[in-house]
């Protein structure tokens, strides 16, 4: 039976908010990826990803590695098993959420169809 939408943890906001529930789940796929192109992948302004990635480095989520490629600047961003373990558990509420919610769903269906 799956869990009642009592009974299900309540969600990380930091993780869940979206662009950094996109960029960490971007992240959780690759060893590292650049600024750049989590800046494509999250449709953030070089502010906005500055922001999302520096709450998410001050919470020990990622990790960000400045350096120059061929005289360029180069910002490179690693998930920590810190956040890798964050994003896992976020999905997996957000599954158990769904399933609770699936569950809800009939139980009301069936009250409905006994009249009560």
């Amino acid at each position: 039976m799956p869990p009642t939408l009592e009974d299900i943890d309540p969600l990380d906001r930091l993780v869940h908010e979206p662009a950094r529930l996109i960029l960490l789940t971007a992240l959780a796929s690759c060893a590292s990826a650049d600024f750049v192109f989590l800046q494509r992948v999250a449709r953030l302004t070089n502010g906005n990803l500055s922001a999302h990635l520096s709450k998410l480095s001050d919470a020990g989520l990622v990790t960000i590695e400045k350096r120059f490629i061929e005289r360029k600047p180069n910002t490179l961003v690693a998930i920590t098993a810190k956040g890798r373990r964050a994003v896992e558990l976020h999905w997996s509420r957000l599954e158990q959420l769904r399933a609770g919610a699936r569950g809800l769903a009939i139980r009301t269906m069936a009250h409905s169809s006994d009249g009560k």
